[in-house]
């Protein structure tokens, strides 16, 4: 079975990676997007951009496995089409929180033996978010010279948080889907 990152990279399913580096101890980290389903090829050199996109994805894997995922995603929609193209590189002791824009309620929930935390995100990042979860500040991180060592930090943190939300089912997730409640920066 191949790596995470070796399927991802055989598929071309990174979009604009800004992280692709080993880590200590055979870790491997990852920020950047991951393509769920890709855009339309139009000539044999161009694609669209992707229709369905994890957006702000931090990963951590290990070997065959991702240890360490979380992600936004514009709709809980996306959600299973993730699992379908991803999920084989889950298990039970993977960590998954997922930051969902049209989520209109937080859960824990159990997919395929592996747990996910899902979270309503608005107007904050994945990477402020986790920080917070870690109780960790953008001041902690400056310490850190290198991206490596910042992802490396806040997944040993993370290990020791509490990331559960309430007890759900994924059908009780899915009643939760609304309309996208994220605020977009900038000129309009």
């Amino acid at each position: 079975m191949a790596t995470p990152m070796e399927f991802i990279k055989a598929n071309e399913l990174d979009w604009q990676p800004s992280l692709n580096a080993d880590l200590s101890d055979g870790l491997h980290g990852y920020r950047g997007a991951l393509i769920v389903e890709a855009g339309k090829q139009i000539s044999p050199d161009r694609k669209l951009p992707p229709k369905i996109q994890a957006k702000q994805v931090i990963m951590i894997s290990k070997d065959e496995k991702i240890k360490f995922f979380s992600c936004e995603l514009e709709s809980f929609h996306h959600f299973k089409p993730m699992m379908e193209k991803y999920g084989q590189f889950f298990d039970a002791d993977s960590l998954v929180l997922l930051y969902v824009t049209d989520l209109d309620a937080n859960g824990t929930f159990e997919y395929k033996d592996v747990t996910i935390t899902a979270i309503m995100l608005d107007e904050s990042s994945v990477w402020n978010e986790l920080l917070e979860v870690a109780s960790l500040d953008k001041s902690d991180m400056k310490a850190y010279k290198k991206a490596e060592e910042k992802i490396e930090k806040l997944y040993e943190e993370l290990l020791d948080s509490d990331v559960k939300e309430t007890p759900r089912t994924y059908d009780e997730m899915c009643s939760f889907i609304g309309e996208s409640s994220k605020q977009l920066m900038g000129a309009v």
